[in-house]
């Protein structure tokens, strides 16, 4: 107990190791994927702590508060309501035991510790983490841009000269043409599985 505590003090605890896929059925997380929806682990980073667990839909964080209580909180994060930013790998120093990856997901800030040993898996969660925050980033351009193209198109409808019966039926006509875009928008530029994106960058065997 007093190695726990001095450990803490000393931050150590927080320091994560990478688990081997062989491994991934002896973790928390593994409890809580969604097989049932294709989901699958990718990559796991584990401290006396903590899980971070990535997934082809969303980061699985099991919390613990500390190293010495046994509370634990199960907290997931899907890709396509948090959005990943701000991604960076913070590399070791001479004396430091340990490299960071640091990125928003969401609202929040999550800074996670590996042991520099394991530096090359931490460049490849980095390397996934940076490719998923750039297809949101250009996919939330496109659909504004999708959208702002509809909203205009509804305009031009409002000077046409009609009659009365014949505008009600057109605003109709163009409300339920704007639903079913706005909606075909959503689905292709909102994306819940980043499995190719895993897939390209993780290696780990």
């Amino acid at each position: 107990m007093f190695k726990k505590m001095a450990a803490d003090a000393l931050g150590l605890s927080d320091i994560g190791k990478v688990i081997h896929p062989n491994d991934f059925n002896q973790t928390d997380s593994n409890d809580f994927i969604r097989e049932g929806d294709g989901e699958k682990i990718y990559f796991l980073i584990k401290t006396k702590a903590d899980e971070y667990c990535f997934t082809n839909l969303a980061l699985i964080h099991i919390d613990g508060e500390n190293a010495v209580t046994s509370k634990r909180t199960m907290r997931r994060y899907p890709y396509y309501k948090f959005p990943i930013d701000d991604v960076s790998l913070e590399t070791a120093g001479r004396i430091d035991l340990d490299v960071e990856i640091i990125f928003n997901i969401g609202d929040e800030k999550v800074t996670i510790a590996i042991a520099r040993r394991e530096v090359e898996y931490a460049k490849q969660i980095y390397r996934a983490l940076l490719h998923i925050s750039e297809i949101i980033y250009d996919n939330q351009i496109v659909k504004g841009l999708a959208e702002k193209s509809l909203e205009h198109a509804s305009r031009v409808l409002q000077y046409v000269h009609l009659t009365h019966n014949d505008l009600l039926s057109e605003y109709k006509k163009v409300d339920e043409y704007t639903f079913d875009r706005l909606r075909e928008y959503d689905q292709a530029y909102r994306m819940k599985d980043f499995t190719d994106i895993f897939e390209q960058y993780i290696y780990l065997r």
